[in-house]
């Protein structure tokens, strides 16, 4: 922590500021304690959180929408945030519903794209679950595009990714998006 403290300091002084006046002398240690929060999916693996329940006979899709998540986009370091829309057809096994907010926290508390974490949690889920399919739809608005660049404030940013029956079948595609509506 400490080392972040200095490097926040040191940032303070490169941007102009005066790190020792009144209102900044305790941001260095406040900067280096949100990024502990900001940043904690590096030291969490996704399958140490889950909460696997075999030998279930459900085989209709469970669906867990408007989750809330922010992220930092790796080339700028802004926030972005949003919603995500997790679905998935269970095989035998499913998951404690709490759990998947969970692995989107997990990703998502890391230096990202929005491409990815959708990518790292349909992944994560399939091979966690092993179901019929996965779909995972993300929704954001990133700071980057709305405070710097085109500086566009109502543009969203919506990917996807499909798995399995999910991406195999248009049916099964079209329910969960209509489910997520």
């Amino acid at each position: 922590m400490s080392k972040i403290e200095k490097l926040i300091k040191e940032l303070l002084l490169e941007i102009g500021e005066n790190p020792d006046r009144e209102g900044l002398l305790k941001t260095p240690e406040r900067v280096a304690k949100s990024y502990k929060t900001l940043f904690s999916g590096y030291n969490i693996d996704p399958a140490s959180v889950i909460t696997v329940f075999d030998d279930e006979k459900y085989d209709e899709m469970i669906v867990v929408k408007d989750i809330e998540f922010y992220s930092f986009c790796e080339h700028h370091m802004l926030p972005f945030f949003g919603k995500a829309h997790i679905g998935y057809i269970p095989n035998g096994k499913i998951v404690g519903l709490s759990k998947i907010p969970r692995i989107v926290d997990i990703f998502s508390r890391r230096l990202q794209n929005q491409e990815r974490i959708t990518q790292q949690v349909a992944t994560c889920l399939m091979e966690l679950l092993q179901p019929k399919g996965v779909g995972v739809i993300l929704e954001s608005k990133h700071l980057c595009m709305m405070a710097r660049g085109v500086e566009k404030q109502n543009s969203v940013v919506r990917t996807s990714a499909m798995k399995g029956i999910f991406k195999e079948k248009d049916n099964t595609r079209a329910e969960f998006l209509e489910l997520i509506k």
